[in-house]
């Protein structure tokens, strides 16, 4: 045990020490606790170190997260500390942030221009909404009811991407620095267990963690209507298993194959269409028969031959990244830094991407299950929502989804290419909400057809005249100011002294 603070022995390190424990009694400035660590790194190396934290402790979780240890427990239970210890006497890593260490206030907020201020309180009170509606949704027991709020909730998702898009360029301009719109952090409450340091043993802590949240539910809170809620709980839950335990066998084949660089891409894309085909089956069930036209056929059989399963998402990253950590243990560059894949941020920057290679793919099943079913109304008993049951309900759905595609396709992907965003799908206990990455996509930038060439051109412009507005609003109210005080100010002095000079007539006359 390390007292915190303490300046520990100056003899070497003994050769009987496997592990360091650090309880931290008492919350200390985070650059104490930071250089301490750093100090026990370099005394007891190679020694694994073990952080334990109260749970008044509120340092942000981005910080902890690049903390050099490879144990850390924020509020541990005494059952949760033997299991730690074990682990990381193996060789793994341990981090569990607890949900009510909130993040530090960090100093005074910076001086808010009008823009900022603007955007900004629009937002919460989006925000204020989303929670509201998300409150009555979750106690809501109505078909009918619960159908309007998710309407509300897709609203509001709109509005509020309408809002950063009327209204980011224009605060930018009237403020001294930018305002963070969209700033990614680290879920609270979050628990990584690394039982070995390996590509292995980083593929099955995120396969545990996926698999857990989809246990939990899927509820969208993507802001976006997808086509996966319109399968029921049961088979949604069972597409996306279904499509991890693909995946664990396509990065076991991967492993086997020896492949690097383009070689491993290109075989990994060639793969997938198989691989959603493979978990269509599992999710459909081989043996699961249902009439059709006077006789019965096998559901799997059937959908797979019907499916189109050969489109890819092209707001799917390259995969080359994910590939390299999953099958090869290599690095990945996380906000300029390249990690191992076993490091915290490394990791949840790999569930990210594997999230929403999830959520994609489930999406282009989906899409394809919906065009079958309206083709095949048994069919929808068994895999759909009981309310997409009537035909006009089920093509509502499907005519929604197309448009929404339409306007993404048309409008906020050639936005988010230009801003250098990329719109990811993150699974959280019990949901799937969205996660804007930024990277340079220049090259998906220059790809794009003439009409959303004029998309960027518009956003060009707006960006341009955005600071001649700011001047020519400067100038019109130094404008005014000159026109009221010294026009008409004047005017108005000089009709006043009239007035008392024509006052002082009368009475001297009187």
């Amino acid at each position: 045990m390390v007292e915190p603070g303490g300046e520990g022995p100056e003899s070497p390190q003994p050769s009987g020490v496997q592990l360091l424990l650090w309880s931290v009694g008492s919350t200390m400035p985070a650059a104490t606790l930071e250089r301490e660590l750093q100090q026990l790194r370099e005394r007891w190396q190679p020694a694994p170190l073990l952080l334990l934290l109260p749970g008044e402790a509120r340092y942000p979780s981005d910080w902890l997260l690049q903390l050099p240890v490879e144990g850390l427990l924020q509020q541990a239970q005494p059952e949760e500390i033997p299991g730690a210890v074990a682990t990381l006497l193996e060789g793994g890593r341990v981090l569990e942030l607890r949900p009510l260490a909130a993040d530090a206030d960090t100093g005074a907020p910076p001086p808010q221009g009008l823009g900022v201020w603007l955007l900004r309180s629009g937002l919460e009170q989006i925000e204020r909404e989303q929670r509201r509606c998300q409150g009555w949704l979750q106690r809501s027991q109505g078909l009918l009811s619960q159908l309007m709020l998710r309407g509300r909730l897709r609203e509001l998702a709109m509005a509020r991407r309408l809002l950063l898009w009327l209204w980011g360029p224009i605060s930018l301009a009237f403020a001294d620095q930018p305002a963070p719109l969209d700033d990614p952090q680290p879920p609270r409450g979050t628990t990584i267990t690394v039982r070995e340091r390996s590509a292995i043993g980083v593929w099955q802590a995120i396969r545990g963690r996926l698999e857990g949240a989809i246990e939990a539910g899927l509820d969208n809170r993507s802001g976006q209507l997808l086509a996966l809620e319109g399968l029921n709980a049961h088979h949604r839950r069972d597409l996306l298993l279904a499509l991890i335990s693909q995946l664990d066998l396509l990065l076991l084949r991967l492993r086997h194959d020896q492949l690097r660089g383009e070689a491993l891409e290109q075989r990994w894309q060639e793969l997938q269409p198989e691989l959603r085909r493979l978990s269509l089956r599992a999710m459909a069930g081989e043996y699961v028969q249902l009439p059709q036209q006077g006789g019965l056929l096998k559901v799997a059989e059937s959908l797979s031959a019907a499916a189109q399963l050969d489109g890819v998402d092209p707001e799917l990253p390259a995969a080359l990244p994910m590939l390299g950590c999953l099958v090869q243990a290599q690095p990945l560059l996380v906000e300029g830094r390249l990690l191992p894949p076993d490091e915290p941020k490394a990791l949840l920057q790999l569930e990210a991407l594997i999230s929403n290679w999830l959520i994609r793919n489930g999406e282009l099943i989906a899409a394809d299950v919906l065009a079958c079913c309206s083709e095949w109304p048994e069919l929808r008993r068994y895999l759909l929502r009981t309310d997409l049951l009537p035909t006009r309900n089920l093509e509502r759905l499907r005519n929604q989804l197309n448009a929404q595609q339409r306007w993404s396709s048309w409008f906020e992907r050639p936005v988010q290419l230009y801003e250098s965003q990329r719109l990811l799908y993150r699974l959280e206990a019990g949901a799937i909400a969205p996660l804007l990455l930024t990277e340079p996509r220049d090259a998906e930038l220059r790809q794009l057809g003439w009409g959303q060439q004029l998309v960027t051109l518009s956003l060009e412009a707006r960006d341009a005249l955005a600071p001649q507005l700011q001047a020519a609003l400067r100038r019109l109210g130094d404008l005014v100011v000159v026109v009221l005080t010294q026009v008409i100010g004047r005017a108005i002095g000089l009709v006043g002294r009239g007035v008392l000079q024509g006052l002082g007539r009368s009475v001297s006359r009187g």
